[in-house]
């Protein structure tokens, strides 16, 4: 079984993040980077399908020389081989049809991407590749076994689980939840010093429109002061929640 998984090379959640040229750009400067939450879980999940089942597993990335160290970071996880996609991530389309030319030249059976990036929460990848490449998609995947050339996985919906069945090529979304967060992986020695031996291939892209573009970023309003009531008064505490919070 060929596995190909999509890794996101996105700004770890304590960064403090700032915007540049009138707040039209985001400033990178001094942000680290880390794989995508999301994509983390599907590696790990990818990486257990090859130790259990002899799977091949490629990563892959659609971004500029500055996202290697996290493809590095990947093959030094597990992964056999590491592909980037030299072109800057614009938008969900652009990279979705990136990826699917990606999946249809090495003929993956399953592609197991993120739900969602961190950075922008388009939500949209996934389920873009899978249109675009003619295959199964299950989004919001928690749970998923592979025998011969089928699937069975969990996925998350309103109010509960959903068990379903499928065929191979899939392309899963997969979320926390595919893997524990005690089973996630962090590097070792040996695995760093074998990434530098691993291929990573820098492959041209094809040509894409974007469909939408990023014309300005806005950080949320910063909060305003606390006001504290006493437990003795509840007329006061009303009134607030009802003529400032406005919640009641």
């Amino acid at each position: 079984m060929k596995i190909l998984v999509c890794i996101s090379h996105v700004p770890d959640t304590t960064s403090k993040i700032n915007f540049a040229d009138d707040n039209t750009k985001f400033d990178a400067s001094g942000v680290q980077f880390v794989i995508n939450p999301n994509d983390e879980f599907g590696l790990t999940r990818a990486m257990w399908f090859k130790e259990k089942q002899g799977a091949n597993v490629t990563v892959v990335n659609v971004g500029g020389a500055e996202t290697e160290p996290t493809l590095r970071k990947a093959l030094a996880i597990g992964a056999d081989a590491a592909i980037r996609v030299n072109t800057v991530a614009t938008d969900g389309f652009s990279v979705a049809k990136q990826l699917a030319n990606v999946v249809k030249d090495g003929g993956y059976d399953l592609v197991i991407a993120g739900r969602e990036s961190i950075d922008y929460n388009g939500g949209m990848v996934p389920g873009m590749i899978a249109g675009l490449i003619s295959a199964n998609f299950i989004n919001n995947c928690i749970g998923l076994e592979i025998e011969d050339n089928s699937a069975k996985a969990i996925r998350e919906i309103d109010g509960g689980k959903e068990t379903v069945s499928t065929t191979l090529p899939l392309v899963v979304g997969g979320q926390k939840g595919l893997v524990d967060e005690s089973d996630l992986r962090i590097p070792n020695m040996r695995g760093i010093m074998m990434a530098r031996q691993k291929s990573l291939t820098v492959i041209d892209p094809v040509e894409v429109r974007n469909e939408t573009s990023s014309f300005k970023f806005e950080k949320p309003a910063p909060k305003g002061p606390v006001k504290l009531v006493s437990p003795d008064n509840l007329d006061e505490l009303v009134s607030l929640l009802h003529n400032e919070a406005k919640v009641i």
